[in-house]
């Protein structure tokens, strides 16, 4: 089944096949031990579909923020080891501080149909955030087939999401990711309205597409998160230091305009919680203000929004009939 023209995994022919498959394993870590496995449980279906269908299935993902260095505490040999036990099955875990090192090339090699090898954390290599060639091939060489079933790192270009699938002869997506692709392919092309958005995250550059696209289907867009800064700066409000998008002010009075002619309900933060900068776990007196919009001291920045503004946006969401939240 085809869902929004993307190829899945019932579409492939997998028996004796080595399939890569790329998991959203980024699962929550206390001491070593996995403090909340529903991302593991998530990617099951498709892995499970694989084997009963005689693949050899190869996995990877990323784990925490090791940023281009082997760290043992964003090791991935704990979920190697949780899989097992949920597959009733061994788990191989190729521990290569490269990821495709001696160890994973001689697991792949030796693999039998039913098979399961776990690769390191993909981000214990450099080049994966930045999508560099060289490690997307390293991950292609491994396998026939790529399978994308980890929705929750879909919107990035690294590697081992987009890359890869460049250099194997087939690719195609996963149950979750094709569960996630149904109800948000209804969800944004025929809402039952009020259709109500919400947006957040640092950088309004990272949204670009989606505000244009929600701009000419949704009832009412909230923007919230640190990009809502941008907008207010653009609407010629004081920020502070608040983090703002400066290239992109134009774009946001832009969208302001586009907006208020479509009709479409765009919300912004009417107050915010501030201070005078980030805070860090040892903050225990941080002066922390609650003010309104307009009176945002020029020395200090934007956090969160305030009480006035989750009534706000929570008054819409009760309101609405969808609700896409990003």
């Amino acid at each position: 089944m085809n869902v929004l023209n993307k190829k899945t995994v019932e579409d492939l022919n997998v028996k004796g096949k080595k399939v890569l498959v790329r998991c959203d394993f980024n699962v929550p870590l206390k001491d070593g031990v996995i403090t909340d496995e529903n991302r593991i449980v998530a990617a099951l279906p498709t892995i499970n579909y694989l084997l009963e269908n005689g693949a050899k299935v190869i996995l990877c993902s990323h784990l925490g923020k090791p940023k281009g260095e082997p760290k043992p505490e964003f090791s991935l040999a704990p979920v190697a080891k949780r899989l097992s036990e949920k597959l009733e099955r061994n788990v191989v875990f190729a521990a290569d501080d490269n990821v495709v090192g001696e160890n994973a090339k001689k697991a792949v090699e030796e693999m039998k149909d039913g098979d399961v090898v776990l690769l390191q954390n993909t981000r214990y290599r450099v080049e994966e955030t930045k999508n560099v060639e060289t490690f997307s091939k390293e991950l292609a060489s491994l396998a026939d087939i790529f399978v994308n079933d980890a929705f929750g790192a879909a919107h990035r270009a690294h590697c081992s999401t987009v890359g890869v699938s460049e250099f194997v002869s087939e690719s195609a997506v996963g149950y979750l990711m094709q569960k996630e692709l149904k109800f948000l392919g209804a969800a944004v092309e025929n809402p039952v309205r009020p259709f109500v958005t919400i947006l957040g995250g640092a950088k309004v550059s990272d949204k670009l597409a989606v505000i244009d696209n929600l701009l000419n289907k949704a009832d009412t867009l909230i923007i919230g998160g640190g990009m809502a800064y941008t907008f207010l700066k653009a609407k010629g409000y004081e920020v502070g230091t608040s983090l703002v998008d400066d290239e992109k002010l134009e774009y946001c009075a832009n969208c302001l305009k586009v907006a208020e002619e479509k009709g479409v309900k765009l919300l912004l933060p009417i107050d915010c919680v501030c201070a005078s900068h980030f805070p860090n776990p040892i903050d225990e007196d941080l002066d922390v203000k609650i003010v309104t919009d307009e009176e945002m001291p020029s020395d200090m920045m934007g956090l969160d929004i305030g009480p006035a503004t989750a009534e706000l946006f929570a008054s819409e969401v009760r309101n609405a009939k969808t609700v896409v939240w990003n």
